[in-house]
């Protein structure tokens, strides 16, 4: 019995650093998947010239899983109006910063407002805020996202070393 509480405990203190761990990279794969999404707006905006709403709407399932709902929260903004504001667009998701949110926001909230060129250029700056964004998000991930993993492990040992 003993031993079992053991591996328990040692699967637990895992689990949570492994919890911990996971929320720096899911940050990461968010930032990813969001400078993804501003590129391909950029392409084809230029090239094909298609609605907003289409292009948001056809945006890849994978990467549109890692951006943890905001494009239907946008596509609902486009379809029934209103005002954009961080809380509508993110929906209390604790993923990012609120100085992060806002530049998010502000990036949405400028989408299909100008002509093609301005729109363009717009969309590249947005670009290079959100890649300082994601390197501000992986060196975050390389510090404390791996401890996390090494602390729950430590832990776990320790606690198998008590009770030992």
């Amino acid at each position: 019995m003993k031993w079992i509480l053991m591996v328990i405990l040692f699967a637990g203190c895992l689990l949570v650093g492994y919890l911990y761990s996971n929320k720096y990279k899911k940050r990461v794969d968010f930032f990813n998947s969001l400078i993804y999404f501003a590129q391909k707006l950029d392409v084809e905006i230029n090239f094909s010239r298609e609605r907003l709403k289409k292009l948001v709407e056809d945006f890849d399932e994978k990467a549109k899983s890692n951006l943890q709902g905001i494009d239907i929260s946008f596509l609902k903004y486009l379809n029934e109006g209103g005002d954009l504001t961080a809380e509508s667009l993110f929906r209390n998701k604790g993923l990012i910063k609120k100085e992060e949110k806002e530049v998010v926001t502000m990036f949405f909230k400028n989408l299909g407002r100008s002509d093609v060129e301005n729109q363009t250029k717009e969309i590249k700056n947005s670009i290079e805020r959100f890649e300082k964004l994601q390197n501000d998000a992986l060196m975050e991930y390389k510090k404390f996202g791996k401890l996390g993993i090494k602390l729950g492990i430590i832990a776990g040992l320790a606690l198998v070393i008590i009770l030992i």
